[in-house]
């Protein structure tokens, strides 16, 4: 049987997945802001916070956890149940919601490769597939 963790270092790895989670899910949201803001700003500003948008980071990455498991179909229902999310919580239909999606992606990408050029590379982008 391992030995096992005194509470001290159990409490700072607990802290440490808490701070990673907290931060992928920022990155994440803010992502999500960026994309929105670029594709959605004309037709609604006021609900384009970047608390709305951790907000729908977080139920997307819910909703692509629980499709992503089913066999053959899951990964394609988990984008659709995704961009779903995106298109619900932001003003435009499917072809918004996609466009947003994609942009959320890019600006994803590009902040976790800024952060791994300042020597940060533990987190990914919570609530943004892909990234």
């Amino acid at each position: 049987m391992p030995p096992a963790l005194s509470p001290s270092v159990a409490g700072s790895a607990s802290i440490e997945a808490l701070s990673v989670f907290a931060v992928s899910l920022l990155v994440g949201g803010l992502a999500i802001h960026l994309a929105a803001r670029y594709v959605t700003y004309r037709s609604h500003p006021g609900r384009l916070t970047v608390e709305h948008a951790v907000l729908t980071a977080l139920v997307g990455a819910i909703v692509w956890a629980v499709l992503e498991w089913i066999p053959l179909v899951g990964s394609l229902l988990a984008l659709i149940g995704w961009i779903g999310v995106i298109k619900y919580r932001y003003p435009g239909g499917w072809t918004k919601a996609g466009i947003t999606g994609i942009a959320a992606w890019a600006a994803a990408v590009l902040v976790l490769a800024a952060l791994e050029v300042v020597g940060v590379g533990t987190f990914s982008a919570l609530g943004v597939p892909g990234a």
